[in-house]
């Protein structure tokens, strides 16, 4: 019985609430780091590590259905997400502060990792066939609104509160995690409330630890038997890899004062760069990339896409050697290298459903995704130092390098022509 028909009470929050959390792991940290003082070389040894939930999730997420339900861990996770928030509000005003908010990141890592497993089992189980479709899309859009919310506006706020405070840094990103706190205690409320009770979101009672460990190393063992195993797992890793090294250090770049190259963005103006034009961006590139892909096809789309995706990277060449004054050129820069990306990844995420095809398609999804952030991970962890060893100027050059290998590895793919088409 579903005591919340509508799935407009649950589906939009659900998914803001999914989004929050990555954001405040995978860049939040980066900006808290970054005004704390630490190089670029640690800053991105560190927080890349905080990928590794999302990198292994696939390994734990079967035994989600041995204990509880989805439902049930869905309201306990976002409890134990505004406790990591508590955490870190606490922690980074401490000594202790990157010992102490490391910690609390990597439960938020954890927790919000594990929420997203039992959120998109949960969106399947409570909508029916039709909804599911016709929610795809509300889903999607919340998801990017968090991240708007957590890119743009709370750095913007963090700025503006520490301009209030007198440049108290710790203090103002302690007061912004303790209001994330009481956001999450409000979803934790809010969801236990409205969530619905599908029939089938029951625990497993006849499936022991054995039958789903047997079960997960036959799906796991059918993945890399998969036709052309090597090359996906070679695109999975490298088409990305630009963007894998551009991501941290952008952050650091456009905010490093301009002694030491970089453009010297305050947080408000950071904020409105990267999290609110740059988002837009993002989210016009995919929603065209979308569009094409399904009107015509994946395989059509592969070059232009592969194009969008490595070849306005070059915005940060710009950037790094003219060093622009004007915001507005800054804001065009950031936002052509977003709208690449963002078209660029339509054809990444549309592989890996296409490779996922077939018998155990749900968990051969989530072990791709599992590659998709170690694509990310492994990058990140020498980015930092490379930028620092070479300056930035020499770092987005070895970036626009590394893009011929996502044309590289596109070149070896096999894809029916006709999948992704309407």
């Amino acid at each position: 019985m579903i005591r919340f028909k509508s799935p407009w009470a649950w589906v939009p929050s659900l998914y803001f609430a999914e989004g929050l959390p990555y954001v405040a792991v995978t860049l939040l940290s980066i900006e808290i780091y970054m005004q704390m003082g630490l190089s670029d070389a640690q800053i991105t040894f560190y927080t890349a590590w905080l990928y590794l939930p999302w990198v292994i999730k696939p390994f734990w997420s079967p035994f989600l259905d041995l204990f509880k339900t989805k439902r049930w861990w869905i309201v306990a996770m976002e409890l134990l997400l505004g406790a990591a928030f508590a955490g870190v509000a606490f922690t980074v005003q401490t000594d202790l502060w990157l010992q102490g908010s490391l910690c609390f990141f990597w439960l938020m890592a954890f927790s919000s990792a594990t929420h997203d497993v039992a959120a998109d089992g949960f969106y399947m189980m409570g909508l029916n066939q039709h909804n599911q479709a016709l929610f795809v899309g509300i889903r999607s859009t919340f998801y990017r609104l968090s991240m708007i919310i957590g890119k743009g506006v709370l750095i913007m706020l963090a700025g503006v509160l520490q301009v209030l405070f007198r440049n108290q840094i710790r203090f103002s990103w302690g007061l912004i995690f303790y209001g994330l706190t009481g956001l999450f205690i409000a979803f934790y409320l809010y969801h236990s409330s409205v969530l619905p009770r599908p029939d089938e979101d029951v625990n497993r009672k006849t499936e022991t630890a054995k039958d789903v460990l047997n079960g997960f190393l036959e799906t796991f063992v059918s993945f890399f038997k998969k036709p052309q195993i090597i090359v996906a797992i070679f695109f999975m890793m490298l088409f990305r890899l630009p963007e894998a090294l551009l991501t941290p250090v952008s952050q650091l770049f456009l905010q490093a004062k301009p002694s030491r190259g970089g453009l010297g963005l305050s947080p408000q103006e950071f904020g409105l760069v990267n999290g609110t034009v740059g988002v837009i961006g993002l989210l016009a590139g995919g929603i065209v990339g979308g569009l094409l892909a399904s009107r015509d096809g994946l395989k059509k789309w592969l070059w232009p896409m592969t194009f969008a995706i490595t070849i306005p990277n070059i915005a940060y060449v710009y950037l790094a050697y003219f060093m622009p004054q004007s915001l507005m050129a800054i804001n065009i820069a950031v936002f052509v290298e977003n709208l690449g990306y963002g078209f660029g990844f339509t054809a990444y995420m549309l592989f890996l459903i296409y490779f996922s095809q077939g018998e155990h398609k749900t968990s051969h999804y989530a072990l791709c995704t599992g590659f998709m952030a170690l694509s990310m991970m492994i990058p990140g962890l020498f980015a930092g130092a490379l930028a620092q060893t070479v300056g930035y100027r020499v770092f987005f050059i070895i970036v626009m390098a590394s893009c011929v290998l996502p044309f590289v590895v596109s070149r070896f793919l096999k894809i029916d022509e006709h999948f992704g088409k309407e």
